[in-house]
C-alpha cells in the first residue's frame, strides 16, 4: 500500500498543476501536508497551535510558516519549518509534489508542499508554537462533508469550510487545502 498511495498521490499532483495565484500579498508562507501510515492507513500529521504563537492561536494547521531569507525554496520553508515545530527532520520526509497555492488571511501566499513520512518517524513539538499534534485517517475526510460558512475577507465573500473531528474543529485554510486535496485524490 504503502508505494502504491506514494505514486498515486505523486501521480495526481504531477498531473494536476498547482494553482498559482500572483496577485498582491504580503509575504510568503509555506506548510508540509504529512501523510504517514498508521496500522495500513493513511494519515494527516496535523498540529494545534498553542495561544503563543502570533496569529491562529488554538487552530489546527499543518506544520509550516512564514519563509526566512535564508530559505532557497518554498519547499525548504516548509520542511525548515516542519523540524522546527514537531521535531521531523527533512531525511524522514519524502516530497510527493507541490498543491494549490492559497492566500491566508493576513495576506500571505501559502504554498502547500505534500510529504510522505517514512515509517519509524518521531515527533517533538515545540511547546511555544505547538500545543499538540493530532493524527486524523484520511479515511475521515475523504467521508466526510465540510460544513460551510460565508465570511467577508479582503472585502469580498468567500466560502470558510470546518470539519468536525472528534472534539476538534478543522477549518479555514487547513480546511480547504484538505478539501481540495480530497477532491484530488478521489
Amino acid at each position: 500500500m504503502n508505494d502504491y498511495l506514494k505514486r498515486d498521490i505523486r501521480q495526481r499532483l504531477s498531473d494536476s498543476p498547482p494553482r498559482i495565484l500572483t496577485k498582491n500579498y504580503a509575504g510568503e508562507a509555506a506548510v508540509l501536508i504529512c501523510i504517514f501510515l498508521r496500522e495500513g492507513e493513511p494519515y494527516f500529521l496535523l498540529t494545534q497551535r498553542s495561544q503563543q504563537v502570533a496569529t491562529h492561536k488554538g487552530q489546527i494547521s499543518f506544520p509550516g510558516g512564514v519563509r526566512d531569507q535564508g530559505d532557497a525554496t518554498l519547499c525548504e520553508t516548509a520542511l525548515r519549518e516542519t523540524e522546527e515545530e514537531v521535531g521531523i527532520t527533512a531525511d524522514w520526509v519524502e516530497i510527493l509534489g507541490q498543491f494549490d497555492e492559497y492566500r491566508s488571511k493576513t495576506n500571505l501566499l501559502v504554498t502547500p508542499f505534500v510529504g510522505f513520512l517514512r515509517e519509524g518517524f518521531t515527533v517533538s513539538p515545540y511547546p511555544r508554537e505547538v500545543e499538540r499534534i493530532l493524527e486524523i485517517p484520511l479515511n475521515f475526510f475523504s467521508q466526510a462533508t465540510p460544513r460551510e460558512e460565508a465570511r467577508q475577507r479582503h472585502g469580498k465573500e468567500v466560502t470558510l469550510y470546518f470539519y468536525d473531528y472528534e472534539s476538534d474543529v478543522v477549518w479555514g485554510l487547513t480546511a480547504a487545502i484538505i478539501r481540495d486535496l480530497m477532491k484530488l485524490l478521489r
